[in-house]
């Protein structure tokens, strides 16, 4: 068949990857480069250039089975990561890490700050048996219910859910708690020692792109987005931003929900229910040098860091910071930090790279509208992939592509 895909994450490469054999493909970018969130940039450090991750970073060979396979598959050189969590609130009137919840003494004189430990380890053992086969129960009922501290709410699990989902802190109490607590426990966020061994790829997620896309490279249309996706009779229509339409037996959005929904004419009232009931974040990235923006105390420096200007956070997005010499394992003479949603400008000379991308935000909705997506798949000779089916992450976006290939009689190489 000739298929046209649209969008060039981990979805539509891995889609791309899968079929490229079997069929003529054309893929569809409106960027300059091929990879989505695998976006990876080079800082100058002594001469040298350094090259750093701006979107997806680590990943876990528990949790990531198939990006692990994959890696394998193509050789992608990787090594480990050192992840830690923690927050800075208000200018260093509260700091901790999970590698030292004590790191600024005066918690230990704290009655709220106890308070929030014991929640953490009274959330972690019982959380999952309070909430039992519920699947309509918010993280805010959970909370409610299980009668937890406002400590524990703030400085704790909505700051670490909001930095691992890219979104606000109020906006993480609608998230479904099934969900939110069985990914949790998939990834040991519910113990204190079943963490698992993170890793990242040597040289930039670019290095996993380059090989991913080798085959297949000169049918990737960069700076070529779709612009209208129509249509007719037992054939798919794509309308791009250069003016030209291509006719395609069968056309795989690999790309976000809303875009998915924005390009596709006349959905049918299914399409229509199931696309808009996915909403997304916008959140800018700073690359900088400034270490204003990690926290005071260098003992709570970590890996991710919460960052908040105020005791109560009501910001309409999450600033967190990134320590990228951590994440990636590379030294530098000043530390490399990402910051997202900074709430306040980094020093412009300490500046190296800005860039804005949209994450998917999991109301209860979009959770149902997940288990939807099948009744859509290969409807008039359309499919669809991404992230968004499932977690939001690397692997969730690649298993999507699994499950397309799957229904087109394609199975993984790396299997």
């Amino acid at each position: 068949m000739k298929i046209g895909i649209i969008g060039t994450g981990i979805a539509g490469l891995g889609i791309a990857h899968l079929l490229h054999t079997a069929h003529d493909i054309t893929i569809y970018e409106p960027n300059n480069y091929p990879g989505g969130h695998s976006r990876t940039i080079d800082i100058i450090d002594k001469d040298r250039a350094v090259p750093v991750d701006t979107g997806f970073i680590v990943f876990n060979h528990r949790n990531y089975p198939h990006l692990t396979a994959l890696f394998k598959y193509l050789d992608v050189p990787t090594t480990p990561s050192r992840m830690s969590f923690g927050a800075s609130i208000s200018k260093g009137w509260l700091e901790y890490a999970s590698t030292g919840m004590f790191a600024q003494k005066s918690n230990l004189l704290r009655p709220a700050f106890w308070g929030m430990v014991t929640d953490i380890l009274r959330f972690n053992r019982t959380a999952l048996a309070y909430i039992g086969d519920r699947t309509d129960m918010t993280l805010r009922e959970c909370l409610d219910g299980m009668r937890m501290g406002d400590w524990f709410r703030r400085y704790y699990l909505q700051a670490m859910g909001a930095a691992i989902w890219s979104c606000p802190v109020e906006t993480i109490l609608e998230f479904p708690a099934h969900s939110f607590l069985r990914f949790f426990e998939n990834h040991g966020l519910l113990t204190v020692n079943d963490h698992p061994q993170w890793h990242t790829v040597k040289g930039g997620s670019r290095e996993y792109v380059a090989r991913l896309t080798a085959p297949f490279k000169d049918r990737i249309r960069l700076q070529c987005g779709a612009q209208q996706v129509r249509r007719e009779g037992n054939a798919v229509f794509i309308h791009d931003t250069r003016g030209d339409t291509e006719k395609y037996d069968a056309v795989i959005f690999a790309c976000h929900a809303d875009e998915a929904r924005r390009l596709l004419q006349e959905p049918s009232a299914d399409e229509e229910r199931i696309l808009s009931s996915f909403k997304y974040q916008e959140n800018r990235v700073v690359v900088h040098t400034d270490t204003s923006f990690m926290p005071r105390r260098r003992a709570c420096w970590s890996s991710w860091v919460y960052l908040s200007e105020t005791h109560e956070d009501k910001s309409d997005c999450v600033s967190l910071s990134y320590w990228m010499n951590n994440l990636q394992a590379f030294e530098t003479e000043t530390p490399v930090i990402i910051t997202l949603n900074p709430g306040r400008a980094p020093a412009a000379h300490l500046i190296h790279d800005e860039y804005v991308f949209d994450h998917p935000v999991f109301t209860r909705e979009a959770v149902a509208a997940q288990s939807q997506i099948d009744s859509i798949q290969g409807v008039a000779n359309i499919w669809y992939c991404g992230a968004y089916q499932r977690y939001g992450f690397h692997e969730d976006g690649l298993l999507s592509a699994v499950n397309v290939a799957a229904k087109l009689g394609i199975t993984p190489p790396w299997l």
